[in-house]
């Protein structure tokens, strides 16, 4: 029974019959016997067939429910009992959002040196996505805003508040400048990240409070697309202060502050609001809510 919640939880994740036969290790013939034993366990059809998937019916998504429910648990009973003999150990699935890719070391590298047996597998993905991805038991803790957007019914702390910078080539009009208004910005020839991005959606807010706005003349998912860009010097970009600290921009750059209005934004951690809470997400908690940490 396990074996075939496994292969419907990879259909519902790979939306393809062979993506999820070949994530599962197993021929598409015998994934595909695998869910209609299923279906005759449970006396259901649970999948929607025609010539390619097109979906659960609505008691195939009920099992898919219960079947990420119990995978979720097997998964936290062998990890509590992998930490009673021997200490915490498996892996840790995180989903960052892109802006906040560059502080996870901060994350990691602690909760690593208390748990030196803890593998990590990080994944840049939109905020959506993260919950999303928490919701189904996909990852066991995420990183994303907690002030822009609903977040629903899923535990929570603070990590750190994003501040903004313009970035912008040393020889533009703002090169000399040590500080910038939201309305300056506005009038900015811009390159943004892309509108899926909850960043992208905040900087659209703020942009439209300061008044009539330059829409972006590029859009990219990829952080050094927008810097390649502005090191031609003909765009520049809003970036997190933190990325731009890590990324450490050389001297073609400036990083100038976005004040007129002072903003910020909360970026926090995020897991299923399970009891109990799986280990590794739950020593991930504890870790942060110990304080500590370098973000």
């Amino acid at each position: 029974m396990l074996t075939k919640f496994e292969y419907l939880i990879a259909l519902a994740r790979e939306k393809n019959f062979g993506r999820a036969a070949q994530a599962c290790g197993v021929t598409q013939p015998s994934f595909s016997a695998g869910i209609r034993a299923l279906e005759e366990q449970v006396g259901l059809p649970l999948v929607i067939r025609s010539s390619r998937f097109q979906g659960f019916t609505p008691e195939g998504e009920i099992v898919l429910g219960w079947a990420r429910r119990i995978a979720t648990d097997l998964r936290s009973m062998r990890l509590e009992l992998a930490t009673a003999s021997g200490g915490l150990a498996g892996l840790l699935r995180i989903s960052v959002i892109p802006t906040a890719l560059a502080v996870v070391a901060g994350l990691t590298s602690p909760f690593r040196a208390r748990h030196p047996n803890v593998r990590f597998s990080v994944e840049s993905a939109n905020s959506g996505e993260i919950l999303r991805q928490l919701q189904n038991a996909e990852i066991d803790v995420g990183v994303t805003y907690l002030d822009n957007e609903p977040i629903g019914k899923f535990r929570f702390t603070p990590l750190y508040r994003e501040h903004y910078r313009l970035v912008t080539s040393a020889l533009s009009a703002f090169g000399e400048r040590d500080a910038v208004s939201w309305a300056e910005v506005a009038q900015t020839p811009l390159c943004l990240l892309t509108p899926d991005m909850q960043n992208r959606r905040i900087i659209d807010r703020l942009l439209s409070r300061s008044g009539a706005h330059l829409p972006p003349a590029v859009e990219s998912n990829s952080i050094m697309v927008l810097l390649s860009h502005v090191r031609t010097g003909n765009w520049s970009c809003v970036l997190p202060e933190k990325l731009v600290e890590i990324f450490g921009l050389g001297p073609g750059f400036r990083s100038i502050p976005i004040n007129d209005p002072e903003e910020a934004h909360i970026v926090g951690l995020l897991a299923s609001d399970r009891s109990p809470m799986p280990p590794l997400a739950q020593a991930m908690f504890t870790l942060v809510l110990e304080g500590g940490l370098v973000l």
